[in-house]
């Protein structure tokens, strides 16, 4: 009598009926689900995997610079864009949250909605909103800008620019434009070159 081979979805099946008689069953159906899950979102296993480390070198870099950042602003990542949420006491800790975040790796926004708790530092809120709505509508209204790369915090007539030029050109055009707008004592440029290794 000759040998029969056993075909490979009798196999699986013996397998699996093997697990779920010896109780490892649940654990594997877990993996398979999550696996399958991962597969099916519009983001992806490997987005997923990115936008956790992202966060994770937030949170670090937030420990090992101000760990205050890391009690009061709430971070979610996805698809490289970072929103922050919560409250800070100071302008400056709201402006280090925003920097932070753009020297990581992968950031492609930072939306920071955080909340400044203490505001006595602030001589007159109102220059300095005026002053970021009309730099943005500057940076908008800019064909070889892309106005979205980039942060700006406004503190007492200090503009604070942040985000990610695509050449040193783009950056300079930024930075001109902020020091044409008027009530604004300096600016900072805090702002990285596409080619920039950040970690």
């Amino acid at each position: 009598m000759s040998r029969r081979s056993i075909p490979l979805s009798a196999t699986l099946f013996l397998l699996l009926a093997s697990l779920a008689l010896s109780g490892c069953a649940g654990a594997l159906v877990g993996v398979g689900t999550a696996a399958v899950a991962a597969s099916t979102t519009e983001k992806g296993l490997s987005t997923s995997v990115s936008d956790t480390q992202i966060l994770a070198k937030i949170k670090d870099r937030f420990i090992q610079s101000n760990f205050s950042l890391v009690t009061g602003i709430d971070v979610s990542v996805n698809d490289g864009s970072v929103l922050m949420t919560g409250k800070v006491k100071t302008p400056d800790d709201k402006v280090q949250a925003t920097r932070i975040a753009w020297e990581i790796r992968g950031v492609r926004e930072v939306v920071n909605e955080t909340q400044v708790i203490d505001k006595s530092s602030l001589k007159d809120i109102a220059k300095d909103v005026a002053a970021s709505a009309t730099l943005r509508a500057k940076l908008i209204g800019d064909g070889d800008i892309s106005s979205l790369n980039y942060n700006i915090d406004v503190v007492n007539g200090v503009i604070y620019l942040s985000g990610i030029a695509k050449n040193k050109a783009e950056m300079n055009k930024v930075v001109g434009h902020a020091q044409e707008v008027r009530f604004t004592q300096r600016v900072v440029n805090y702002i990285k070159i596409q080619t920039d290794k950040r970690y």
